[in-house]
């Protein structure tokens, strides 16, 4: 996984969808679709690593 500010990780255990990606989009210069990408690879990694981290329950999200 690229380097991305710690602020993004922060962001997604928070449910803060979008400003994660523009954080990504802006930090690697990449296309809406690459960011895409790339939260939902960090997403599922924190998901593994820091499953009692997130304040919302996977089956909540739409």
């Amino acid at each position: 996984m690229e380097q991305l500010p710690e602020n993004v990780d922060r962001e997604i255990l928070e449910d803060r969808t979008i400003l994660a990606l523009k954080t990504i989009r802006e930090s690697l210069g990449c296309t809406l679709h690459e960011a895409v990408d790339v939260y939902a690879q960090r997403y599922e990694e924190l998901r593994r690593d820091r499953p009692e981290d997130f304040h919302h329950r996977r089956e909540d999200r739409g």
